[in-house]
């Protein structure tokens, strides 16, 4: 210690006692704590980020087990211009030529959307007999699924409700109603469908008894799993919008179907390794729920667009495919009832075709 500073610490030098330091003004230790609050509220954020983040990247690490490609049970998403008029027999035939060599099994069409009742206008899908039969023709083996969808009113006032009987019991007259016009199947994309919805449940159940009367199957698209522990109730008291099923609930609709479709897109990852090991991570979490009489197929991006869900540079094929490859390897590197589901038809570039056949088909 200096001598000035033995001076100080005396409180001496002059004589005079060393006056106390001010207390800070209010203002400035309201300031202090403000900043404070705000490091602490950016490192809770930010931590849980950057593990999910380091998680996904790992989860994309690795290779691929031999084998892990298509088993032939593959689907693609098909718009509804396929059914009111504007589409030709060349179309069919251009259809044909490209699904042919290729593991597509099932063609989900456009043919509604339902009414908010549950109801469903024939004059939705004029064209559906013809293309049902030029189809048959032009690509044999092929089945031509009706795709039924309608916006539920689980998050705003519009839109149907499953929990009124009725709109129920519509909603299967109208699946009879598609199966009576000529479809080889039936698959349901219902929007946003809350975790745990078991209105849901007891329209499946009757539904399949429908589809396997007319031994068809039953096939339905379905949300993303919970990433994290009970993702979906943070999400939905958070936001009002609990995005993800649990898994528990993903395998009760998966047991009551014969296809599920994972809608593994949408994602909001920045990043194509993220997104790769996200989809790794769902393949995963699908297959272990999953019984294996059911088809599992894992959806494809085959489209692009740029906002907070869904980042065109970060959501590919390429890095879709990996990530389900990398999760079959990993949980059931075996199983024969699985496959990819290509979304959609019209949105598609040559690009995402031959990335499905070159990592998935080939």
């Amino acid at each position: 210690m200096s001598q000035a500073q033995d001076v100080r610490a005396d409180g001496g030098g002059d004589g005079e006692s060393e006056k106390e330091a001010p207390a800070p003004k209010p203002r400035r230790r309201r300031g202090i704590w403000i900043r404070r609050g705000v490091l602490g509220l950016v490192l809770v954020v930010l931590v849980p980020l950057l593990t999910v983040a380091v998680a996904l990247r790992v989860n994309y690490a690795g290779d691929p087990a031999d084998g892990t490609r298509t088993r032939d049970k593959d689907a693609l998403w098909l718009g509804h211009a396929w059914v009111d008029g504007r589409r030709s027999d060349a179309d069919v035939m251009a259809l044909a030529r490209r699904l042919r060599d290729t593991g597509i099994r099932d063609l989900y069409v456009h043919a509604g959307p339902l009414e908010h009742d549950g109801t469903l206008p024939a004059s939705a899908y004029p064209k559906a007999a013809w293309l049902i039969g030029a189809v048959h023709k032009a690509a044999p083996g092929i089945r031509v699924q009706a795709w039924l969808g309608d916006k539920l009113a689980t998050e705003s006032p519009d839109g149907m409700r499953l929990a009124d009987q009725d709109t129920r019991a519509a909603v299967v007259r109208s699946t009879r109603q598609i199966l009576a016009a000529g479809f080889d199947g039936a698959h349901f994309d219902l929007e946003p469908l809350h975790s745990g919805d078991e209105h849901y449940l007891d329209l499946l159940d009757t539904l399949h008894q429908v589809t396997r009367a007319h031994g068809v199957p039953l096939s339905v698209a379905a949300h993303q799993i919970d990433p994290l522990p009970a993702l979906h109730s943070v999400a939905g008291t958070v936001a009002g919008h609990p995005k993800w099923w649990s898994q528990a609930y993903f395998g009760q609709v998966a047991r009551r179907v014969d296809q599920i479709a994972v809608m593994s897109y949408d994602t909001s990852t920045p990043l194509e390794s993220l997104y790769g090991g996200y989809v790794a991570q769902q393949t995963s979490l699908a297959l272990e729920v999953t019984p294996e009489s059911t088809d599992l197929l894992m959806g494809l991006p085959f489209y692009r667009e740029n906002n907070f869900d869904h980042w065109a540079h970060a959501e590919t094929v390429p890095a879709a495919v990996r990530g389900v490859r990398l999760g079959l390897s990993r949980t059931d590197a075996d199983r024969p009832n699985f496959g990819v589901a290509l979304y959609v038809d019209f949105a598609a570039q040559e690009a995402d075709w031959t990335a499905y056949e070159r990592d998935w088909v080939d």
